[in-house]
């Protein structure tokens, strides 16, 4: 084993395009952190499509609308709250959250999790300080959505040299499967709505159109913030 840096933020996404749930310490299963993009909106005139999700993309105020597990402790068996922007709360399976949101969308709960590609995301502390100096602008992992967020001991864009690697987070071992391939969403800031095409136009033309990794679980177990990360040999 190799130290290799710590947990420094730790977030989860109840509901998919959502705030995020920033955590002290989460379980993760083979299904990622428990409770972790459960609960999605589709668009019904794209359930045909191979992405029918109402996102940020489409509507970015879905970042200001803050779910939440009525029983934090069992998120899997918890009743999930949304607290509007107006201050509402209501039922995510409410229709009138669906109505605002946009007209002609349902919700669905996926047990397995809403995921585009792998069940886990990483990001390092140093990657979004070197980012953010490419763009010329202080930039928050909630930007990107994370579920880890590690700061490492040293380098630049640490995690592309963990791929096809293992890591342990305190009992979690994880598998880096890949690069993220980045989209449109994140010249989104998350708490204000400001679009920044830099943002994307920057991990396009320096980073081949990726930026943190994806990875899967190889054991379940706990994450807690501060827990080294450990590069397995």
């Amino acid at each position: 084993m190799t130290v290799v840096g710590h947990v420094a933020g730790l977030f989860r996404y109840p509901v998919k395009s959502m705030r995020a749930e920033r955590l002290d310490g989460v379980e993760v299963s083979w299904q990622g952190l428990v409770g972790d993009r459960r609960w999605a909106f589709v668009r019904e005139s794209q359930v045909d499509s191979g992405f029918p999700w109402l996102t940020i993309r489409e509507r970015p105020e879905m970042a200001l609308y803050r779910p939440r597990f009525a029983e934090p402790d069992r998120p899997d068996g918890s009743q999930t709250l949304v607290r509007t922007p107006s201050g509402d709360e209501l039922d995510v399976a409410d229709p009138t959250l669906a109505n605002e949101l946009s007209p002609g969308v349902r919700v669905i709960k996926q047990n397995r999790g809403v995921f585009d590609t792998m069940p886990l995301s990483l990001l390092t502390t140093q990657t979004l300080t070197s980012l953010g100096r490419l763009v010329g602008a202080e930039l928050t992992a909630v930007r990107f959505r994370p579920n880890i967020v590690v700061e490492a001991n040293d380098g630049d864009f640490p995690e592309d040299s963990w791929v096809g690697r293992t890591l342990r987070l305190g009992a979690l071992r994880m598998r880096v499967d890949q690069r993220d391939q980045r989209c449109v969403m994140t010249t989104i800031d998350p708490e204000t709505l400001h679009r920044n095409p830099a943002v994307l136009r920057a991990i396009t033309q320096h980073r081949d159109t990726r930026l943190g990794v994806y990875g899967s679980t190889v054991e379940p177990g706990r994450v807690t913030v501060g827990d080294p990360v450990e590069l397995e040999s």
